[in-house]
């Protein structure tokens, strides 16, 4: 009798430690940092697939430019140029900190670039879909320091008011 109870919790202990092992929990920001790391070198390596393949299929991508709001569509066609020529753009990370609930299906980052356009800021939106995490939203902006607003401001001031009065008068 004694010897059926250890057999028995052996078989216990054993059979919890298999479940155990076949049950990892990923970290879910491990995984979403990779997809984005994988994401900015498929356009340093001029990878269009690759790039777009990390991308949900109703993406929004907005660019630095205050007219560059695209879908996938206008996206991809915009680029398209870019990675035929072997050279989009290249994107190092700097810094990046990324919010994820381990049970949620939708993840939110912001991230530190070094680009050819210098520091630059990132931040987005991925989604887990069946084939893993894909960027849904991603916004690129230029960090500009604080003590050089002025004169930024002054060097888009005409540029910025023609889009104002040109965006105004759509809404009327």
């Amino acid at each position: 009798m004694k010897n059926i109870i250890v057999f028995i919790c052996l078989v216990i202990v054993i059979n919890s430690t298999a479940q155990t092992k076949d049950t990892k929990i990923t970290d879910p920001k491990e995984e979403i940092n990779q997809v984005l790391e994988q994401w900015h070198k498929a356009a340093a390596d001029a990878s269009y697939d690759s790039y777009f393949g990390l991308m949900t299929e109703d993406a929004i991508f907005i660019g630095t430019d205050a007219t560059e709001n695209w879908d996938l569509t206008s996206f991809k066609a915009f680029s398209k140029p870019y990675f035929d020529k072997g050279k989009a753009w290249s994107f190092s990370t700097l810094e990046r900190n990324i919010f994820a609930q381990p049970t949620a299906n939708l993840a939110w980052f912001d991230e530190l670039l070094d680009t050819q356009m210098g520091i630059c800021r990132g931040s987005g939106v991925l989604e887990k879909v069946e084939d893993g995490w894909k960027v849904k939203h991603y916004v690129l902006s230029i960090a500009i320091p604080n003590e050089n607003v002025k004169e930024i401001t002054a060097l888009k001031k005409t540029f910025d008011n023609d889009l104002i009065k040109k965006l105004r008068s759509k809404r009327n």
